[in-house]
């Protein structure tokens, strides 16, 4: 690998700071197990002017979305769930659901919601969405949750999680994939199964195996001097920083959450977060810790959805992929335009990024804290640029 040509990488991060495409950030590249490239780029607080550092805290989004997929094939692998299994034989809220149709129309489920149908986005479960039937029923439930989290009576996981089921769902379970609330379901489970605390679950088979000590739901005190600033676009374009929450979190991170968002609650470093990608890449096991089997690895690694539920799978960051346990997976390096058969990852509503390779064992992360993100145009340039270097 010629990796002299990665040096190019610094000038694109740069021009991305330079632009005002973001306001700090940070990338990591590993190959054969060995980082061959990082830098950290601009600053991670304009208002105190602190840099970007290799320690920086991040908000995930749905970058936690692999994570908790993870976990639930932890569960997989030691026979307390099956794929196959009806959600609401662990949560009573899917029991009796509905479907709402985007012309008003409400009919019964034609059959219940699967743990498989969760892990594939093809469950019928929305987000918040003002312009669609069902994502207004959730957009009510989740104006509820914050009103109640500033009376000091937020759900739990697993009430919000029962919550959510009792929302119609926007199509019949199995039939399209949608982008939802899904993964936030696959935690509840997971913590109905365990017995066990969504974040307390991960921190003892994920988080401390591997050494990630600054993954979690919110942030300390003591750390808070390394977390990053969110930004997002004002009227003039310029990135201002971003007042709301979105998705469920509260308190700004500033406390545990009573509910532990398995779709988008995460905050967690450069460096912990390179420790849960090689973990998958190298088959479930990082060092002498093993997390999960490979085949579990290899399940949610695949696509595992129908070219019928396909059909609403069209979003940008997709183009030429398959889908399997809440990430993409490439199927189609022509129509994609950059990386391998067989690459998975996914992203983060504030533009963070990562996928594996394991044609090439290679990892690619990418870091920024920008609201919405800035397209896959940046990340995609970035990509051709390792992909280059791979030619001596």
């Amino acid at each position: 690998m010629n990796i002299k040509k990665l040096n190019r990488l610094n000038e694109l991060m740069q021009g991305q700071v330079d632009s005002g495409a973001i306001v700090g950030g940070s990338l990591s590249v590993i190959k054969d197990g060995k980082r061959i490239f990082s830098g950290c780029y601009g600053l991670a607080d304009k208002a105190s002017g602190k840099p970007v550092r290799e320690d920086t805290i991040f908000r995930m989004y749905s970058m936690t979305k692999p994570i908790t997929a993870a976990a639930l094939m932890i569960l997989y692998d030691r026979g307390e769930i099956d794929l196959h299994d009806c959600v609401s034989w662990y949560l009573e809220g899917f029991k009796n659901q509905k479907v709402l149709s985007d012309d008003g129309t409400l009919s019964d489920v034609k059959r219940d919601v699967t743990i498989k149908d969760l892990l594939t986005m093809t469950s019928g479960l929305m987000y918040p969405d003002r312009v669609n039937p069902a994502g207004n029923k959730m957009a009510d439930l989740f104006d509820e949750f914050y009103r109640r989290a500033e009376r000091g009576e937020a759900y739990s996981t697993v009430e919000m999680c029962n919550l959510i089921g009792q929302q119609p769902l926007c199509a019949q379970p199995g039939d399209i994939w949608n982008y939802g609330t899904s993964a936030d379901i696959i935690a509840g489970i997971v913590e109905v199964v365990s017995g066990k605390k969504y974040s307390d679950f991960l921190k003892e088979e994920i988080f401390y195996p591997l050494g990630m000590t600054d993954t979690d739901f919110w942030v300390p005190e003591e750390k808070r001097e390394r977390f990053a600033e969110v930004y997002i676009r004002d009227e003039k374009g310029e990135l201002a920083p971003l007042e709301w929450q979105h998705l469920g979190l509260v308190y700004k991170y500033t406390k545990a959450p009573e509910f532990e968002i398995g779709g988008a609650g995460l905050v967690s470093t450069m460096g912990d977060y390179e420790k849960f990608a090689q973990m998958l890449i190298n088959g479930g096991k990082h060092g002498d810790k093993r997390i999960l089997s490979s085949r579990a690895v290899r399940l949610i690694t695949s696509s595992i959805i129908t070219a019928e539920q396909a059909r609403t799978y069209n979003w940008d960051s997709c183009i030429g992929c398959g889908y399997g346990g809440l990430m993409r997976v490439l199927e189609d390096r022509a129509v994609s335009g950059v990386g391998e058969i067989g690459e998975y990852g996914w992203d983060g509503w504030t533009g963070n990024y990562f996928c594996n390779d394991p044609v090439n064992d290679i990892s690619f992360i990418y870091m920024i804290q920008v609201a919405g993100g800035n397209g896959q145009r940046p990340i995609r340039t970035l990509k051709q640029v390792v992909y280059a270097a791979l030619d001596d």
